[in-house]
C-alpha cells in the first residue's frame, strides 16, 4: 500500500473567522500554481480532521459518530511543492491523517469529464470529492439517516470553503457530475455515492474582503 503521510496540521494565524465568512465565494477560475502539501493537509483536515482523539470526534458534526463520509483527493502533475506527492487519486485517511494511492496518474481530465466538461476541474491543481456509503448511517437511523448524510456532506463542505478561504485559495461546490463516471474515475466500491466535488487552487483574482461593506450596508438599511 502507497502511503503518504501528510505533514501535521498547524493553526495558522490568517484572517479571523468573520472576515473569512465575508470573503467567501464560489471561485472557477485558477491559476497554474501548485498548492503546498501543508495546505492540502489543512484542507483535508478542516473536512473530516480529528478535532477529539480520545473519543474519536472530528472537526464536523456527524449524526451517531456514524461518519459515512469518504474524501477522495485528485492530484494533477506539478500540482503540489513542499513535499513529495505524485499526481494520482488518493483517498483521505482520517485516523493517521494520511493519504492512500488509489491509482497513479492525472484524472482531471477525467473528473472534468465527468462533471460534464467543467473545464475549471481539470485547471485546478486539485480537486477534492466527497463520497457518502449511506448504509452507516442508515444502518442506524433508518431513512432518516438519508437526510443525515445531506447534513454531513454540507457541513463538511462548507469547511472546506472556509479552510480555502483562509488560506488565499478558491474552490466551488459541483454537484452536476455523472455518478457512474466518477464513480469509475475514482475506482469508488458499489457502495460509496459521489456527492460533491471540490476544486481547488488560487483563484486568478484575489478574493475581496467587503465586511466593511457589510457593515456600511445594514447600517444603511436601518436609516442610520
Amino acid at each position: 500500500m502507497n502511503l503518504y503521510y501528510l505533514p501535521l496540521p498547524e493553526a495558522k494565524k490568517t484572517s479571523n473567522l468573520w472576515e473569512v465568512l465575508a470573503i467567501r465565494r464560489s471561485v472557477r477560475s485558477f491559476s497554474r500554481e501548485p498548492l503546498t502539501l501543508d495546505e492540502l493537509s489543512l484542507i483535508l483536515w478542516a473536512s473530516q480532521g480529528i478535532s477529539d482523539p480520545r473519543r474519536g470526534f472530528r472537526v464536523v458534526p456527524s449524526a451517531g459518530a456514524t461518519f459515512p463520509l469518504n474524501i477522495y483527493v485528485v492530484v494533477g502533475e506539478e500540482a503540489i511543492v513542499g513535499g513529495d506527492l505524485p499526481a494520482g487519486i488518493y483517498e483521505y485517511l482520517v485516523t493517521n491523517h494520511a493519504l492512500k494511492l488509489v491509482k497513479s496518474g492525472d484524472f482531471r481530465e477525467a473528473l472534468s469529464s465527468a462533471c460534464l466538461n467543467q473545464t475549471f476541474i481539470a485547471e485546478a491543481p486539485v480537486s477534492l470529492v466527497i463520497a457518502a456509503v449511506y448504509e452507516r448511517t442508515t444502518g442506524y437511523y433508518g431513512r432518516r439517516g438519508i437526510q443525515y448524510v445531506h447534513f454531513e456532506v454540507g457541513h463538511a463542505g462548507q469547511n472546506i470553503y472556509l479552510a480555502a478561504t483562509a488560506l488565499g485559495l478558491g474552490t466551488v461546490a459541483v454537484g452536476a457530475f455523472k455518478d457512474d463516471q466518477v464513480k469509475t474515475t475514482l475506482n469508488l466500491t458499489p457502495e460509496e455515492v459521489p456527492l460533491y466535488v471540490f476544486p481547488i487552487g488560487r483563484p486568478k483574482r484575489s478574493l475581496q474582503n467587503y465586511f466593511n461593506d457589510v457593515l456600511k450596508y445594514y447600517l444603511k438599511t436601518r436609516g442610520d
